[in-house]
C-alpha cells in the first residue's frame, strides 16, 4: 500500500490520491462509473450497488423513467443507500476505440459534470474511480492524465466542493494518477502553482 499523496491547487482545494475501496469513503459523494442503463454491472459499479443496497437501484430506475438513458460524459446523483457517503454521482465513461481525441473529451466531461453535480448539491467533497480503465479499456496512463488534469481545471472554480479524491485499486493505477499529478505539477506555468505532499496512508 502506497502513502497517499496530495496535489495541492491553491485556495483551499486539493486532491488526495489514495489506494482503497471506493465504497467505504466518507467523502460526501463517490462517484460511480456507471453504463448507461444505470441498471448496474461489473467493477467499481457493482460494487457500489452491493454496498449501498436496493435503495440504489430503485433510485437509478426513477432517473431512467424520467429522463432516460444517460449519455456517456454526462452526470446524475442518486442517494449513497447504505454506503457512509450521502449520495452516489453516476456517470457514462467512454468505451476507448482508440481514437483519442473524442475519448478524451468524453472522459474530461465525466469529471467536470460529477464536480458541477456534487456542487449543485452543496457537497464539499467527493471520490472517484479510475473512469473507464477497466472493462472499456481506456488506456490508463492517458486515463490518468485527462482525469487529472480535469479535475484540477474544474474544482478552483467549484463554490462548495474543496476536496476530490481518486481512490485507485492496486499499485499500477495509483502510480499512473500519482505521475499525472506530478507532471502536471511541473507544466502549469505562474499565476498557477501547483504542490505535491506525501502523507502516510
Amino acid at each position: 500500500m502506497r502513502d497517499d499523496v496530495r496535489l495541492l491547487l491553491g485556495e483551499g482545494s486539493s486532491v488526495l490520491f489514495t489506494e482503497g475501496d471506493i465504497t467505504s469513503q466518507d467523502t460526501d459523494a463517490i462517484v460511480n462509473a456507471a453504463n448507461s442503463s444505470l441498471m448496474g454491472g461489473g467493477g467499481v459499479d457493482g460494487a457500489i450497488h452491493r454496498a449501498g443496497g436496493p435503495a440504489i437501484l430503485q433510485a437509478c430506475k426513477q432517473v431512467i423513467a424520467e429522463r432516460g438513458s444517460l449519455p456517456a460524459g454526462k452526470a446524475v446523483a442518486t442517494t449513497g443507500g447504505n454506503m457512509k457517503a450521502g449520495y452516489v454521482i453516476h456517470t457514462v465513461g467512454p468505451i476507448w476505440r482508440g481514437s483519442g481525441n473524442e475519448e478524451a473529451k468524453t472522459l474530461a466531461s465525466c469529471y467536470r459534470e460529477s464536480l458541477q453535480t456534487a456542487d449543485q448539491l452543496h457537497l464539499h467533497s467527493l471520490a472517484f474511480p479510475s473512469i473507464s480503465t477497466g472493462a472499456y479499456g481506456y488506456p490508463l496512463h492517458q486515463a490518468a492524465e485527462v482525469a487529472v488534469g480535469a479535475v484540477a481545471e474544474s474544482l478552483p472554480h467549484c463554490k462548495r466542493v474543496r476536496e476530490v479524491r481518486f481512490v485507485l485499486f492496486g499499485a499500477a493505477a495509483f502510480d499512473a494518477y500519482v505521475q499525472a499529478a506530478k507532471d502536471l505539477a511541473q507544466s502549469v506555468e505562474p499565476p498557477l502553482r501547483y504542490t505535491i505532499q506525501t502523507t502516510e496512508s
